[in-house]
């Protein structure tokens, strides 16, 4: 299963947002750098949608603010 993300880094406040149903809007406090962003947001959708952060794979935009990721059962 495929997850399309929209990430806002370096927020105020972390807070997420279902857009329909495979698409999520995620603010996070972590800035765009070395990933710390990325991950912020992974393990923020992990708790969303109750799945282990592990579960989850970055596929595509680890550099942009849209991105696709994959969940593993």
């Amino acid at each position: 299963m495929f997850l399309k993300l929209k990430v806002h880094p370096g927020s105020k406040k972390a807070s997420i947002a279902r857009k329909n149903s495979d698409a999520y809007e995620i603010w996070v406090r972590a800035e765009a750098r070395d990933g710390l962003a990325n991950d912020e947001a992974l393990a923020a959708l992990a708790r969303e949608i109750g799945v282990n952060r592990e579960k989850l794979r970055l596929v595509k935009g680890s550099r942009t603010p849209s991105k696709i990721v994959q969940i593993f059962k």
